[in-house]
């Protein structure tokens, strides 16, 4: 191999690698976010966004390995991370409409936190 093959294919590792450690820091304070809540929409969306940093995972594992079948991996794991995301948002909105109690409580305390934040700015 030349030189410049050689360069640009440690180059690619070490971007894979760097991007591997970035993936892994935001996959842990997402799963931190997950249990820390505080609520359930946070929740959702922090589901969501473990869906994301998979398929990031999914996306630099292909790249790593030259194997491109990973690709069609991460596109179905991307319309699942959709479909569950959907189902959630109907599950928490189906909550709010039938008036449970925990649903009502965290809509009134983002409320009362949001008006706060204006009434400080």
């Amino acid at each position: 191999m030349s030189g410049l093959a050689n360069f640009s294919s440690d180059f690619l590792d070490v971007c894979v690698s760097i991007s591997l450690a970035i993936l892994t820091v935001s996959f842990v304070l997402i799963v931190l976010r997950i249990v820390k809540g505080p609520t359930l929409p946070d929740r959702v969306v922090a589901l969501d966004m473990l869906v994301a940093v998979g398929i990031g995972f999914i996306a630099a594992i292909g790249v790593q390995t030259d194997y491109y079948l990973y690709v069609d991996i991460a596109i179905a794991l991307g319309l699942v991370g959709f479909l569950a995301t959907v189902a959630f948002a109907r599950f928490v909105l189906n909550r709010g409409l039938a008036k449970d109690p925990t649903i009502v409580d965290e809509i009134r305390e983002v409320q009362a936190r949001a008006a706060q934040e204006e009434g400080g700015r």
